[in-house]
């Protein structure tokens, strides 16, 4: 059973088509065979009868009959002729000189002529003669004639079965078997990729074979099947993808926080050491003159207000990693928002020498936050009044039409070298760190403008300008998508 089993599909079902193939053959064959031999012994017979009838006729219009008139007349010579009475006494033989004496009623044409009026018996040995005969009896009133033809070569012939028709049926079945066998070898074929395919698809690998099925029954199911694999295959891909990207998502958010948190530590040290050698000096030294004690102070106010913008610093990105849903949204007139930022650095400004140049007009709807976007100007402005070394600020509208908004703010100052660009947006990253804490800078301003522009469904980028200075240009979303997750830097 197990070798049975081991031989291919193709090869089990083509000997199964096979042997069912020539069974039915062989049984039409043989039918046909016992039909037309049938066929051929009852016009054998038909004709003997005619004979059988007109000796019967003759029989009984006159009671003297010359058999060798009606023998000399058939294509059978050597016809045998008996005259049998009804209860089965022979009354005349031409092929014997002493008539039997044994009764004919039980031979089995003599029966069913006494029975049905005719009866033939195809093959049977005659005990009178030594012989076989093909036998034909006709009962009459008073007689039955019986004529019988020797089994000769003739007969043979006559009676033999037309094997032509049957080597054309055997030729008809090789043609049909080789037919069968590539049929076969084709629907192997098939069976044989797609149990290689549901092997493969048990194991879970990958499969790669994307060669069509043919289009019929077998190979349109087949091709419904490997589709089905192939979405859900691709489907678990899709589905381990966004696990990948949400796993390391989480593990940027956990690097990011941790970061954040190691920045924030090692930023609250300063203006809390500072404070704390301006307190311990002022405790130990009560007797300071006015103009040192009133020194001290102003370091401890600085320190102070330096901790406050980064506290504060820290709970807007605090905000921003937390998403949206954090954030309460708003119709936003971005003209007035921009005029109140630049009216509040003015003072800053003039003091410094610096033209703030606001150009920003669109007051149409814009959907967002009033205090991120405020906080966006607010630190590029800051940016450029501490860090730029120039004297003019500028604050353009390039465009408001369609859904979005798209600004730049420019400086005329010494712009930064090309390789800080790309992480100018990090988080505590920080050109020239002495220079960037005495000037009372957190380190996390630009990355709040970073990631307050992505909130509000846009983008930014910086670049020197040809002619001295940085620019910042962003696009702001008039109705941003909500979104779904935090803006990290």
């Amino acid at each position: 059973m197990a070798s049975w089993i081991d031989i291919s599909f193709h090869r089990r079902l083509f000997v199964g088509l096979l042997i069912y193939s020539w069974l039915l053959v062989a049984c039409f064959a043989g039918f046909q065979y016992y039909r037309e031999r049938q066929f051929k012994a009852a016009e054998l017979n038909a004709q003997l009868q005619i004979v059988n009838s007109r000796l019967l006729h003759d029989i009984d219009a006159c009671d003297t009959l010359h058999i060798p008139d009606y023998t000399g007349q058939h294509p059978f010579s050597d016809m045998r002729v008996s005259v049998i009475d009804t209860v089965g006494h022979v009354l005349y033989d031409n092929s014997l000189d002493r008539l039997p004496d044994t009764n004919h009623l039980e031979r089995s044409e003599i029966a069913d002529a006494m029975r049905s009026g005719e009866g033939f018996s195809l093959r049977r040995h005659s005990d009178s003669t030594g012989e076989t005969y093909f036998y034909s009896a006709k009962r009459g009133r008073n007689y039955i004639v019986r004529t019988a033809v020797p089994y000769s070569v003739t007969l043979q012939e006559l009676l033999a079965a037309d094997y032509g028709f049957l080597w054309f049926t055997v030729g008809i079945t090789v043609l049909m078997s080789v037919l069968g066998y590539f049929a076969t070898r084709r629907i192997g074929t098939h069976i044989s990729r797609l149990n290689r395919f549901a092997e493969a698809a048990e194991r879970g690998d990958r499969i790669y074979d994307t060669e069509p099925f043919p289009h019929d029954e077998l190979g349109d199911i087949s091709n419904h099947i490997v589709r089905l694999y192939a979405r859900l295959q691709q489907a678990e891909a899709d589905l381990k993808r966004e696990h990948r990207a949400a796993l390391h998502e989480q593990q940027e958010k956990v690097r990011i926080k941790k970061q954040l948190t190691n920045n924030i530590n090692h930023e609250l040290k300063t203006p809390v050491a500072a404070m704390q050698v301006c307190l311990e000096t002022l405790e130990a030294h009560p007797d300071l003159p006015e103009a040192k004690r009133a020194e001290f102070l102003n370091r401890c106010s600085a320190a102070c207000d330096r901790l406050r913008r980064l506290l504060t610093d820290v709970a807007q990105i605090t905000r921003l990693d937390e998403g949206g849903s954090a954030i309460a949204m708003e119709e936003v007139n971005l003209r007035d928002t921009v005029a109140e930022v630049c009216d509040e650095f003015a003072p800053a400004a003039e003091a410094r020498g610096f033209a703030i140049v606001n150009g920003i007009t669109y007051s149409g709807p814009l959907h967002g936050s009033q205090s991120l976007l405020a906080s966006v100007f607010r630190n590029l402005i800051d940016n450029a009044l501490n860090y730029s070394g120039g004297n003019r600020i500028e604050l353009k509208e390039i465009t408001s039409a369609g859904g979005e908004v798209v600004i730049s703010v420019s400086d005329n100052g010494n712009g930064i070298a090309k390789e800080h660009l790309p992480r100018l947006f990090e988080r505590f990253y920080r050109i020239d760190k002495g220079r960037s804490r005495r000037a009372g800078g957190t380190g996390l301003g630009l990355s709040i403008v970073r990631n307050a522009v992505l909130l509000h469904g846009g983008e930014i980028r910086v670049e020197n300008l040809r002619s001295g200075g940085l620019r910042f240009t962003f696009s702001l979303k008039k109705q941003p998508q909500q979104p779904t997750g935090s803006q990290s830097a």
